[in-house]
């Protein structure tokens, strides 16, 4: 089987010991392909470069970032460059033979450019933004990452996608990770976080909602607040492609794979979906006891 796991670029994340947990399921004979995302960086280099982020808010309440061409450059710079490679020495280091891709590579990930964004401004009117270089993702060459996992690399994939006219775009990382996992028909999709899950309360990290049967998700969208939307809607996407259980969480993969986080099944029993996992948890639990 095969695991995609979505590692957040958000702050306060150490991706160090879920890099230690990929490793493990690794060398214990699991295919994984790592998503990462790379908005905290982003951020940060955006205003040491002096160019700060800007947000964008549709009508409709998604915000998304405002990508014209230098933060682009920036974007490029931080996922592509910077963390992308940081992530593909850590599993090196632990003995895995990683990867790393951009989605611009060997055409992995294709996407539509969003030429037209409605955006609501502070006034309250609503203008077109025609220069922004985001786009949505349209399709994946699973082919490319069959190809790598079945050589025996873990493909490490970062955000930034090839547009129909050969542009890069910045693409949502978890929206890359569903599109990613319904592509290659995994059973569970890990989107690994800053937050404990959906939380029914945000000013209360007990209040996260733990089981979520995927034809009820949309009786749950409105506790999603910020990124926690797009996350939502890349599990939308996921099961529509076929995948069995989305986990989101913050902390160990272990443990959001155990539940301890939100888990969205598509399938009708929850008991039955939350087992579709049961061989990764085996696998990060048996090398430990060794």
């Amino acid at each position: 089987m095969t695991l995609v796991v979505k590692i957040g670029g958000g702050a306060g994340i150490d991706a160090t010991p879920i890099v230690e947990e990929i490793a493990r399921l690794v060398r214990e004979g699991e295919r994984v392909v790592v998503v990462h995302g790379g908005s905290q960086l982003t951020n940060e280099l955006c205003e040491r470069l002096g160019h700060p982020m800007q947000v964008l808010t549709a009508p409709n309440g998604m915000t998304s970032r405002y990508t014209d061409v230098e933060t682009l450059r920036i974007y490029a710079m931080a996922v592509a460059g910077q963390i992308n490679t940081e992530l593909v020495a850590l599993l090196q280091r632990r003995g895995v033979n990683a990867v790393g891709l951009a989605g611009v590579d060997g055409r992995l990930l294709l996407a539509r450019r969003k030429t037209a964004l409605r955006a609501v401004m502070p006034d309250g009117r609503v203008r077109v933004v025609r220069d922004d270089y985001s786009g949505q993702i349209e399709q994946v060459n699973a082919s490319l990452l069959q190809l790598l996992l079945g050589a025996g690399y873990t493909p490490v994939v970062a955000p930034l996608a090839l547009g129909l006219e050969g542009e890069r775009l910045n693409v949502d990382g978890d929206r890359v990770a569903a599109a990613i996992a319904a592509a290659l028909s995994v059973e569970t999709l890990a989107i690994l976080t800053n937050v404990p899950g959906l939380l029914r309360d945000l000013a209360d990290p007990a209040s996260v909602v733990r089981t979520i049967a995927a034809h009820e998700l949309e009786q749950y969208l409105p506790y999603a607040q910020g990124r926690m939307r797009k996350k939502l809607l890349g599990a939308q996407e996921a099961l529509a492609g076929g995948v069995r259980r989305v986990c989101i969480g913050a902390g160990s993969l272990a443990a959001v794979l155990a539940g301890e986080g939100t888990t969205i099944a598509a399938s009708a029993s929850l008991s039955e979906s939350a087992a579709a996992s049961s061989s990764y948890i085996a696998a990060l639990s048996a090398e430990v006891r060794r």
